[in-house]
């Protein structure tokens, strides 16, 4: 097993995971989680001899049992039951979505996030960034414009001032994009309950499609999305979360309760392909929209397309918008292009990405690169 790590900008790096078999087949995932590069790599140590063990015969088996404690261990694990499945469906001969149970749709929505390409975060920076994913053809557009926003300040009585900055955002990409488009928020944790209120007020008049992430995401905090879920929906606005879910059962308290109009989760964290499956059945259940947390890189991105072409109801796929050029350069032509909002799934067998060996070697962070016998 390899884990290779690689520095793509001041905010990002992408962490890869390939296992290959005795045929010479390379298995691909992505344990992305920027920050805890470091952690990711001891992590990998430990996890090595259970995924060397392993069988492509039956991918979802490493998954199922382990048990991840923490975010580290739950983007090992799901890396390489990505690794697993992308084996199982090579050596099968058929693309990864008819693996995991045949294809819904051969077209999957997209929404770009704007965010980490926008250096520049004036209003102005963030409506150019709009304007150039719109002339790529996207039609529903995402940015987390709260830099000066934190639980403390709200706390303190400050969070009305330090959103304004946020909201004026907001506004220029509103006014960029028409009334039209979708126009998604994401809060990124930042807010507390009686200033999240007040910024669902000013949204509503912005015509945001849905606020993301107002609250730290506890038990403690349920009651208050769904209060603030209330809110939102009264102003036609939708309330989403979850990103950081790991398993199934994680989100039950909040489907339960009625928290979130959308669930998140991210292919990168919730323990396997085969709990992404079973998530969105259950969501489905309860009445909750699926539109997967996808803001890394091409190997995420082409694994949320195959699991979220084999779901039965699905909303949108998030899309970091022109990050990197790396993001096609090192799929060697085998990211599927983007049109009209929406991807093709990636031809086959198996995920049907593959990871340039040359530009891989060539951009690893060799400070961070660990290689685990296999």
């Amino acid at each position: 097993m390899a884990l290779h790590n690689l520095t793509i900008s001041p905010k990002t790096r992408w962490v890869f995971v390939q296992l290959a078999d005795d045929e010479g087949r390379v298995g691909n995932g992505e344990a992305t989680l920027n920050g805890k590069e470091s952690a990711l790599a001891a992590a990998a140590e430990a996890l090595a001899a259970n995924a060397q063990e392993s069988s492509a015969a039956a991918p979802a088996a490493f998954a199922a049992m382990i048990r991840p404690r923490n975010l580290v261990e739950a983007a090992l694990v799901s890396a390489i039951d990505q690794a697993l499945w992308d084996l199982h469906a090579q050596k099968a001969g058929v693309r990864l979505v008819e693996a995991l149970g045949g294809a819904r749709r051969e077209s999957v929505p997209l929404y770009a996030n704007i965010n980490r390409r926008t250096v520049e975060r004036s209003p102005q920076g963030f409506a150019r960034s709009a304007r150039d994913a719109r002339d790529a053809g996207f039609r529903a557009f995402k940015l987390a414009p709260f830099d000066e926003v934190n639980p403390a300040l709200c706390a303190a009585g400050g969070g009305d001032a330090a959103m304004q900055a946020g909201l004026a955002r907001v506004a220029a990409v509103r006014e960029q994009i028409g009334p039209n488009c979708r126009l998604m928020v994401d809060c990124h944790w930042r807010f507390d309950e009686a200033t999240a209120v007040r910024l669902i007020h000013a949204a509503a008049a912005c015509g945001v499609y849905w606020i993301e992430c107002p609250l730290q995401e506890t038990a403690a905090h349920i009651a208050a999305l769904v209060r603030l879920r209330g809110a939102a929906n009264a102003r036609g606005i939708r309330l989403a979360g979850m990103e950081q879910g790991i398993g199934l059962d994680a989100f039950r308290p909040y489907c339960e309760a009625g928290a979130y109009d959308v669930m998140m989760p991210d292919v990168k964290y919730m323990g396997g392909l085969a709990e992404m499956l079973r998530a969105a059945d259950a969501f489905a259940g309860y009445g909750v929209a699926m539109s997967p947390h996808n803001p890394s890189g091409p190997i995420a991105h082409a694994m949320s397309l195959q699991v979220g072409a084999a779901m039965e109801s699905f909303d949108a796929l998030e899309l970091q918008f022109d990050e990197s050029p790396l993001f096609d350069r090192l799929g060697g032509g085998t990211v599927p292009a983007r049109a009209g909002g929406h991807s093709v799934l990636p031809d086959g067998p198996g995920l049907g990405v593959r990871l340039d060996a040359g530009l891989l070697a060539l951009h690893a962070d060799c400070a961070h690169r660990t290689w685990v016998a296999r």
